[in-house]
């Protein structure tokens, strides 16, 4: 078996090839490309670098960014943020003034049912210092 070396390997990338483009009806050769591998490995690895690169151009500087699962804007995170804070907020304050309402209706239509406080109160007794 034939021993394959550096400077083999390079022989045989930069062996000229022909591909030709034939009619095939009458056999007339409609293009001819002369090719190596090296060529058709350089020619081949331009076009998937300059397919990615537009890829990742069109996705950066487009809206299309924001269809990426993950992708968050911080500006618009935070914006989020506080309007969820502000949205809480307002519920609180919306429950508490319909508890206000119920209890100032109760009171007016009165049907309410006081329960005192008739817990009784320890106060402690106040020493007069006469000097």
């Amino acid at each position: 078996m034939a021993k394959l070396g550096a400077g083999n390997t390079l022989k045989r990338l930069r062996n000229r090839y022909r591909l030709v483009v034939m009619n095939d009806d009458t056999y007339e050769e409609v293009v001819t490309f002369k090719l190596s591998r090296l060529s058709v490995y350089v020619g081949l690895s331009t076009i998937f670098v300059l397919l990615v690169g537009l890829t990742v151009t069109l996705i950066i500087f487009t809206p299309l960014k924001y269809y990426i699962p993950g992708y968050d804007d911080m500006k618009l995170g935070r914006e989020y943020r506080q309007m969820k804070y502000k949205v809480d907020s307002l519920e609180r304050q919306v429950t508490y003034q319909t508890q206000y309402i119920d209890q100032v209706k109760k009171v007016l239509t009165g049907n309410t049912s006081v329960t005192l406080d008739t817990t009784k109160l320890v106060l402690p007794k106040i020493e007069s210092t006469n000097d």
